[in-house]
C-alpha cells in the first residue's frame, strides 16, 4: 500500500503485476498502518495512476479508464457493474437503475448499489459518480460518507454540485 496525498487528503493505492488491488480514500482503515514500498519500487503504471488521481481530485478531467485492474476474486456480476461504472466520465452522473440496464440487468439497481458499496478500486471505478434515479445522494461507504461523495461531485462540477460547498468534506 502506497500512500499519496491528495486535495481531499492522504489516499493509497494497492497493486500486483496485473493491475491495481485497491485505492483507500481518506480516513479509510488501514490507511496509516500500511507501510509502502520505496519509491524506487513504484512502477511507471502506478505513478502515472497516482498522478492521474491526484489531477482528477484537482479539478482536471483525467481518464483513469485505461487504468489496469487486477479483479482477481471479483464475481463476474461486479466486475461488469464497475466496467459500466468506469465507462461515465469526470463531470457525468448516472443512476444506479441506469447501470443495471446497461450491463443487461434492469432489475437490479439494488444490487449495482451493493456492488459499488463494496468497490475496491474507489475513483478508477468512480462510484461516486452514480446516484439514485431522482439524482440524491445515497449510500457512500467511503469514508466521510454523502459528504465525500459530494466533494467529489463538486471537484469535477458535475451537474447540480457545480457550487462548492461552504463546509468541506
Amino acid at each position: 500500500m502506497l500512500p499519496f496525498p491528495t486535495v481531499l487528503g492522504t489516499c493509497a493505492i494497492a497493486w500486483s503485476d496485473a493491475g491495481i488491488t485497491g485505492v483507500l480514500l481518506p480516513g479509510s482503515r488501514g490507511l496509516s498502518r500500511r507501510p509502502g514500498p520505496g519509491l524506487a519500487e513504484v512502477p511507471e503504471a502506478i505513478s502515472d495512476t497516482i498522478a492521474a488521481i491526484v489531477a482528477l481530485l484537482e479539478g482536471e478531467h483525467a481518464d483513469l479508464r485505461a487504468v489496469a485492474l487486477d479483479e482477481t476474486g471479483i464475481d463476474p456480476f461486479r466486475r461488469s457493474v464497475y466496467a459500466a461504472t468506469r465507462e461515465i466520465p469526470p463531470g457525468v452522473t448516472a443512476s444506479y437503475g441506469e447501470i443495471a440496464r446497461a450491463i443487461g440487468k434492469p432489475d437490479a439497481p439494488r444490487a449495482v448499489g451493493h456492488a459499488l458499496g463494496e468497490n475496491p478500486f474507489p475513483i478508477v471505478v468512480p462510484c461516486h459518480r452514480v446516484l439514485s434515479a431522482s439524482g440524491a445522494l445515497h449510500g457512500f461507504s467511503a469514508p466521510g460518507g454523502i459528504a465525500t461523495k459530494r466533494r467529489m461531485l463538486e471537484i469535477e462540477r458535475a451537474p447540480g454540485f457545480t457550487q462548492l460547498s461552504l463546509l468541506r468534506a
